[in-house]
């Protein structure tokens, strides 16, 4: 059974359907790649995966010590190739924790480990710069 049913939709636009779920998602092409720019771009997908991945990850850790994550945000930053073939060359992932206590730098550095070691991280290609940094106990969101 397939994860994702997707359908283009014309104009450089997709909707991609969770099978297991029913949540679907556009995607639009971007306004400099020809396309309205209305909605995430499938690279912009790329880039979002990686830092929800990282968080979710940071969560399983957290949670089976014990540490609430909860209101921790990031911002996510897509760097795109100036030059053909158009790809994805750079990801920045600014991550703004907020933890329930002060953490330990043990505990910071193993949730961090996490995060670096998430399935989307290990599996981007290694030309793509993943430029991670981590801001714990911040008072407001990123």
């Amino acid at each position: 059974m397939p994860t994702i049913k997707t359908e283009y939709l014309g104009e450089l636009r997709t909707e991609a359907t969770h099978v297991q779920s029913g949540t679907a998602i556009i995607t639009d092409a971007p306004t400099d790649n020809q396309g309205r720019g209305e909605a995430f771009s499938p690279t912009d997908l790329v880039a979002a995966s990686l830092g929800s991945c990282m968080i979710t990850i940071m969560g399983i850790a957290a949670r089976r010590d014990g540490i609430d994550l909860k209101g921790s945000d990031m911002e996510i930053t897509k760097g795109m190739s100036a030059d053909a073939p158009r790809r994805i060359v750079r990801i920045e992932v600014k991550l703004g924790m907020l933890t329930d206590r002060e953490l330990t730098a043990e505990e910071r550095a193993r949730l961090e480990r996490a995060a670096h070691t998430c399935p989307v991280a290990l599996s981007l290609h290694p030309d793509i710069t993943q430029a991670i940094t981590f801001a714990w106990n911040v008072s407001e969101k990123v």
